[in-house]
């Protein structure tokens, strides 16, 4: 699992006080980082070789400025050439909000999927949780 603590910010908040629902999906991606280094631990995005193929948010509860956000990230699928990545966001010791996705392995040259390489598979599995 990997966490990211987020203080929103004040042009995040909605006219009700609320954590816009606009936000979650910046803040998750944000938090991929940490799976994404897995490919590519300089950060050197010429070199990346993954795509986003598909993405969910469930909104279980309102999230409120003043108070940090904790995001969690976590490998929930691992298949041939694309994985899943589940996160959720607390606050306060409360889920408000669940996401997933979908991440596929491909080569731009061809333009097609690929599978993923046995050693990038193995640093998955150290983060893979049944959910």
């Amino acid at each position: 699992m990997f966490q990211e603590v987020i203080t929103p910010r004040f042009g995040e908040i909605d006219f009700l006080g609320h954590v816009n629902n606009t936000v979650l999906p910046q803040w998750f991606e944000h938090a991929r980082n940490p799976i994404y280094r897995i490919f590519i631990p300089e950060f050197k995005y010429e070199e990346l070789n993954l795509i986003l193929a598909h993405f969910d948010v469930d909104f279980k509860s309102q999230m409120f400025m003043n108070f940090p956000v904790e995001i969690k990230s976590y490998i929930s699928h691992i298949g041939n050439s694309s994985f899943t990545i589940f996160q959720e966001a607390w606050q306060n010791g409360k889920l408000c909000v669940s996401g997933s996705t979908v991440i596929v392995y491909f080569d731009f040259q061809t333009q097609k999927s690929c599978p993923i390489p046995e050693h990038y598979k193995h640093k998955l599995q150290e983060h893979l949780i049944n959910k």
